[in-house]
């Protein structure tokens, strides 16, 4: 009778798989692992640059000045470019995360 930390007769532990697609699927987990908080991240940006030029709007509606009018024009103009950049790499991010759930179960 052997130890559950030694060795078995085939050379693996008890409960591992011989061959190396074990190691291969550990991989692919680990990588998609990355991708899905890389989509969270991007996703959580995304969020909270649209509260924040729904904050500048609102306060350049209760204000009613040129002022904030101006505040909100530059926002919506620099939060578009963010939006656009972050939605670049979501959108490819997010359909790798989806196709590795489909394909490889992970």
């Amino acid at each position: 009778m052997s130890s559950p930390t030694a060795p078995a007769e085939g050379g693996t532990r008890s409960g591992e798989v011989a061959d190396g697609s074990g190691d291969e699927r550990g991989r692919l987990a680990g990588a998609l692992y990355w991708v899905r908080v890389g989509t969270y991240t991007l996703a959580s940006l995304l969020a909270l640059s649209l509260l924040m030029v729904g904050t500048v709007a609102v306060i350049a509606e209760v204000k009613g000045t040129w002022h904030w009018a101006i505040h909100l024009e530059s926002t919506i103009s620099y939060m578009g470019i963010l939006m656009g950049g972050l939605l670049a790499l979501l959108v490819p991010l997010l359909l790798v995360s989806l196709s590795a759930r489909v394909v490889y179960d992970v």
